[in-house]
């Protein structure tokens, strides 16, 4: 049986790394008792899978995993045995009994919500939403990607979904998180920035994810984007 479990992530722990996160669940995992499948071998592990790493220092309401498991009396059981052992940061929100033929969350992701707001004050930018608006009208939005092994061209107005501005202080985007063809929100914000003529060091912004997406339209040239969490 497989279940999806979808978690916040906030406070000091935004500053903990994919690979000790996924070690923090497996201890919680067996902490709480939960009757975890293990993988065949000499080295049996928890048959466990994030669905999209998470950048250090961003928050997030919206994280996945996916978790096989031999038995469990209900899922509101199993996220209050989850919820007792985790730590000041770390929440589990819902988990979910995902059908048999369901893809695991990391082949499902598509695309992710972010909110940027700065940490202390508005964005320095006067017609925040008009520029944002602006900015998205542009026909290309090109950004050069260094690699180990070369040096790419993308467009990133193709994994631009939406942007806009959010009660006039922050910034609200969607984008692509693919593993094909995933777009970091701070490298959007980078670009916004120098279109707007404006200097906001990285440092001075939260980035928050508050969704992962899949996508329902497969081929279809219209996205039909619903939550992870949404499994049916």
């Amino acid at each position: 049986m497989k279940v999806r479990i979808k978690f916040a992530k906030y406070g000091t722990m935004k500053f903990i790394g994919h690979l000790d996160m996924m070690r923090f669940f497996q201890k919680a995992v067996r902490r709480a008792e939960i009757d975890v499948k293990y993988s065949e071998g000499f080295s049996p592990h928890q048959i466990m899978s994030f669905a999209a790493p998470l950048g250090v220092g961003i928050e997030s309401r919206g994280e996945y995993l996916d978790l096989e498991v031999l038995s469990m009396s209900s899922e509101a059981d199993m996220k209050d045995a989850l919820n007792r052992v985790m730590v000041n940061g770390v929440e589990v929100l819902s988990v979910s009994v995902l059908p048999d033929q369901a893809k695991n969350a990391m082949a499902s992701v598509a695309a992710a919500s972010y909110r940027l707001q700065m940490k202390e004050g508005d964005f320095p930018i006067d017609g925040l939403a008009e520029k944002l608006q602006q900015f998205y009208a542009q026909e290309h939005i090109p950004c050069i990607k260094e690699t180990k092994k070369s040096v790419i061209e993308l467009d990133l107005k193709q994994g631009i979904y939406e942007i806009g501005a959010e009660n006039g202080n922050a910034i609200h985007m969607l984008v692509n998180a693919s593993s094909s063809g995933n777009i970091k929100p701070t490298v959007v914000f980078e670009k916004f920035c120098a279109f707007a003529g404006c200097e906001v060091p990285a440092s001075a912004i939260q980035v928050t994810r508050l969704e992962t997406y899949r996508d329902l339209a497969g081929e279809a040239a219209e996205h039909r984007f619903v939550p992870l969490g949404e499994t049916g």
